[in-house]
């Protein structure tokens, strides 16, 4: 039976937040968003999770994070960095960060078997997307991407960037777009549907991944900024009616440390999801 791998991108530093906010204790026992994404992944029936970093935060990160993600579920790690790219390209003098969120995923394309869904490690996502997207992918092992509801992803304490998502009729993506500087008096309406990088792919995909990364490498504009984002991938296949995107539903809160000041939101809600039996006093 196929196995179905939960890639995590854990690669970011977070400068708003000022800090690795991968690694943030928020539970009662010190647990990082990181531990919860992978217990209810695991719950609704995932088999491994990869997790991407850079190099110089894997002692760190293997220490604070990695030991305790092992109790729970086959852990892999691959390492996104700047010089993972094919062999005829050159490198820019002075350029130093990676290539983005596409490049991130194929920095573990050897780590990946088949099917597999990707999500942010600082992001807290809730239960029922991780089930919806397990579900549909062992049963379609199609593009598929898990959708929030934007009251259900705006911080209190400041501005947040969305994909504003437009659907058809059959809740099909038709395209995504990115909107900064959102909060709820921005005038976009409450219920619409964002994306939070929750997504869903077959095997395949990574092979349009390395067809768009060869042709972003030789299309360069500003060689020490620009970066591929799988958003954009995505969007751009669907454009081109070589794919089509089934977006699911989310019922729960998302929650994230955008700000330092979110932090404290996030642990009452966990502690209040603990109190509702939604999770154990202990993950491990």
């Amino acid at each position: 039976m196929e196995k179905t791998s939960l890639v995590i991108l854990a690669a970011g530093m977070g400068s708003r937040f000022g800090g690795l906010k991968q690694i943030e204790p928020m539970g009662p026992n010190g647990e990082a968003i990181i531990d919860y994404s992978v217990f209810d992944a695991k719950r609704a029936g995932f088999d491994r999770a990869v997790v991407i970093i850079k190099h110089e935060i894997e002692k760190e990160f293997r220490e604070l994070v990695g030991k305790r993600l092992e109790k729970m579920i086959d852990v892999d790690y691959a390492f996104q960095e700047v010089n993972k790219v094919p062999d005829w390209f050159e490198i820019p003098k002075d350029r130093t960060r990676p290539w983005g969120t596409a490049h991130a995923i194929l920095c573990a394309k050897d780590h990946i078997p088949g099917r597999f869904a990707v999500i942010n490690s600082d992001d807290f996502y809730g239960q029922s997307g991780y089930k919806v997207l397990y579900d549909y992918l062992a049963k379609e092992n199609k593009t598929c991407m898990v959708g929030f509801t934007l009251e259900n992803t705006i911080s209190e304490n400041g501005t947040v960037n969305r994909g504003v998502c437009t659907l058809d009729e059959n809740s099909y993506l038709t395209g995504v777009v990115e909107t900064m500087g959102i909060d709820r008096n921005s005038g976009i309406p409450l219920d619409s549907i964002v994306s939070m990088n929750m997504w869903g792919f077959n095997h395949s995909f990574l092979d349009i991944l390395d067809g768009k990364l060869e042709a972003f490498l030789k299309n360069l504009k500003n060689p020490l900024k620009d970066e591929v984002y799988l958003p954009i991938v995505v969007d751009e296949e669907i454009k081109a009616g070589r794919d089509s995107v089934k977006v699911l539903r989310s019922t729960d809160k998302w929650y994230g440390v955008t700000y330092r000041e979110d932090k404290e939101m996030v642990k009452n809600a966990l502690a209040s999801l603990i109190a509702e039996g939604k999770y154990p006093e202990k993950l491990f």
